[in-house]
């Protein structure tokens, strides 16, 4: 063949060669644009229209739980907990400061990990969600008619409050565990002295079924090993509790080693309705201790009961009561399966997924099938506990949840993926990266007995690459993937506020109508509620100034104001007289080195301050409400201390003889006055 047409052949055969590859890049193209294009329309909310899930996610070093839409990733809404919130006031006001009262005085933040809904028949219920603070160990109990933190009970004998506040089947319990083991009661001991001066403690709360409120009903005194994370169990495995341990080697530093040497770690079983029986037998020892229950009154107004004593049970006290199944290695979380049979070791270091069965833990305890014993407590031979083994899953299985076809899923850490496996077989069916470092995973329902099973959100520790740069701290990032078919798909990623560890997600219908849209001005029963202009009034009482206010759109009542003095305690008293969803009122005043109030309509809610200096000191509203907001707005005066400035304040016209502020007597401009002199007690 002449050269020249071999030259041409060749030509030609790349020109055939370059169209199909183009073509096969057109394809692929073409596929990649399909698959964001139905990605895209799957997590779109149209406008007007509302997500399917609220998703409930904890804020971690932030304190507080994000509301999350699903599957759009919208933001609802910030809901203060265990940090203060200058947004609404949370924490500032004097209606809220008692929420975080502790033993330790003040404590305006915590580490907020596990957000956990109530339950009935094993179902979220959308009554309740409940959350844990790490650090000062409390938990929270949140309203979700209201979307507010509603109580604060603090846990005594604890530390690292970390596997908690895990609920059992129908909210008779949420349970917390100590991550951390220290002496019980306090000491001052050596910590080298840990092995025997140090101990675990596990809580039982009991949750009252028709308001919710929280009480210690008992603690169980544990081995020092570190109790990490619990779930209860449910249908045939009601009435126990499950929580990991690690650091059986009940090491006191450098736990990075010292808490990894041994193969098998434990889940301890318990079973909280033996130990019920054994409380009410008297074997449990009444133990002195002081802690905080801040609680939300009928009135919008937190107070601080102090709590003088725990009912404290042992193992040994109460045989039965505890149980170890061995399980490898360093286990972070335990999940129990829809059918409660089935509980599932998350062990970090492992190499399987070991899944205990609850029918054969039950044979075992029968049969005595015991290796030996730790501390007093049995521990099972792990064969004799184990339904099976999930084989090569991945690296750093942590969680585990479930969806409404039999299927398990859970996250890997040390890989970044989360792995589908089959609670019938075992066997992985599917992988899907995550990016990066997954945590927790969450399916809507996905611990409970009902999941819905339509998404899993992965709650990723690091996010680098995924979004635009913020400096040295990058956003957290919470990935969102459909879970319906097969194969898991990624849909999209968002960012989530603090670090989210857990979450919980229920269908938006079980609480989207039973919203609280305002507070009854009527039944405003705190005692500085003006529920009308014509009881606005400012009261002197030596050195304490309660200015009783009131806001509508778009003016304050009174919003003149003079015989204020340098070093007087201020208490401004502001009731929103609105009676209109979504219509709150601000209040800032120049010079106040606290925070603004947020009031809701029909709402009272109080701000102290002391003016350091003397001036004209304007204050106005904060929440855009009208047309008129920029002249929702006043004027305070503030005189030298021991001024003879009289007090007086601007107040509507009365009708003729209305006690003692008729139109005569104050002036034709309805101005009120009172000495700066006027005897009264110190105090709020």
């Amino acid at each position: 063949m002449p050269s020249h047409v071999s030259r041409r052949a060749a030509a030609l055969g790349l020109v055939v060669a370059g169209a199909v590859a183009a073509a096969g890049c057109n394809r692929a193209s073409a596929s990649r644009l399909g698959e964001a294009s139905d990605a895209a329309q799957r997590v779109y909310v149209p406008p007007g229209k509302y997500d399917e899930f609220y998703a409930f996610m904890s804020g971690g070093f932030d304190g507080q739980i994000g509301v999350y839409g699903l599957p759009s990733g919208r933001l609802l809404k910030h809901v203060p907990v265990f940090s203060q919130s200058a947004e609404n006031g949370w924490g500032y006001s004097e209606q809220t400061k008692p929420m975080l009262a502790t033993s330790y005085g003040f404590v305006p933040w915590d580490d907020a990990h596990h957000p956990e809904l109530s339950q009935t028949d094993g179902v979220p219920d959308g009554r309740w969600l409940f959350i844990n603070g790490n650090n000062t160990p409390r938990i929270a109990r949140l309203d979700l008619t209201r979307f507010e933190t509603e109580e604060i009970l603090e846990i005594p004998n604890s530390a690292g409050n970390h596997s908690s506040p895990f609920m059992t089947e129908n909210s008779e319990y949420v349970v917390a565990g100590t991550r951390f083991s220290v002496p019980a009661p306090q000491k001052d001991v050596s910590i080298d002295d840990y092995k025997e001066a140090f101990a675990g403690t596990l809580s039982y709360i009991k949750v009252d079924s028709a308001t919710g409120h929280m009480a210690i009903a008992f603690q169980i005194r544990m081995p020092a090993f570190d109790y990490d994370l619990s779930h209860s169990g449910k249908g045939p495995s009601h009435g126990w509790s499950f929580f990991t341990t690690y650091n059986t080697e009940e090491g006191n530093s450098k736990l990075e080693v010292n808490a990894s040497q041994k193969d098998k770690d434990y889940i301890a079983a318990i079973n909280w309705k033996l130990a019920e029986q054994c409380v009410a037998q008297g074997k449990a020892t009444t133990e002195p201790a002081r802690y905080a229950h801040n609680l939300m009154g009928d009135d919008g107004i937190a107070r601080t009961e102090w709590g003088t004593s725990v009912k404290v049970l042992t193992p040994a006290a109460c045989p039965g009561l505890a149980y170890y199944l061995p399980t490898p290695k360093s286990p972070h979380g335990v999940d129990v399966d829809p059918s409660g049979e089935y509980i599932v070791g998350g062990g970090k270091l492992a190499t399987v997924i070991p899944v205990h069965s609850f029918s054969k833990m039950q044979r075992a305890i029968a049969d005595k099938a015991f290796a030996g014993e730790d501390h007093g407590i049995p521990v099972l031979k792990y064969e004799a506990t184990v339904a099976g083994e999930v084989q090569n899953p991945g690296l750093g299985a942590l969680h585990t949840e479930f969806d409404d076809r039999g299927n398990a899923y859970t996250s890997m850490f040390l890989s970044s993926e989360i792995v589908k496996w089959s609670l019938k077989t075992f066997k992985v069916l599917d992988r899907a990266p995550t990016y990066y470092s997954i945590g927790h995973l969450m399916i809507p329902g996905g611990d409970s007995r009902k999941p819905w099973g339509k998404y899993a959100v992965a709650l990723n520790k690091i996010t680098k690459d995924r979004y635009l740069p913020t400096g040295p701290e990058l956003a957290q990032s919470a990935q969102l993937y459909d879970i319906s078919g097969d194969r898991m798909k990624l849909l999209s990623d968002f960012p989530t506020i603090g670090e989210p560890h857990y979450a919980q997600a229920l269908p938006a219908s079980l609480i989207r109508d039973r919203q609280l849209k305002m507070y009854n001005l009527s039944a405003n029963k705190d005692p500085w509620a003006a529920k009308n202009e014509k009881t606005t009034r400012v009261e002197r009482k030596g050195s304490v100034v309660h200015v009783v206010m009131t806001s509508v759109r778009s003016h304050f009542m009174p919003d003149k104001i003079e015989g204020i003095q340098v070093g007087d305690s201020v208490y401004f008293h502001l009731t929103n007289l609105e009676q209109d969803w979504d219509v709150p009122h601000g209040f800032a005043v120049l010079g106040n080195n606290n925070a603004e109030l947020l009031m809701m309509p029909g709402q009272t809610r109080t701000l102290a301050w002391v003016p350091s200096r003397a001036g004209i000191f304007p204050f106005y509203c904060t929440d855009f409400c009208s047309a008129l907001h920029q002249e929702m707005q006043g004027y305070i005066r503030v005189s030298p201390k021991g001024s003879k400035v009289a007090l007086k304040w601007n107040s509507p016209s009365y009708a003729a003889g209305a006690e003692q502020h008729d139109r005569d007597e104050h002036g034709e401009h309805g101005e009120h006055e009172e000495h700066a002199d006027h005897n009264g007690d110190e105090g709020n």
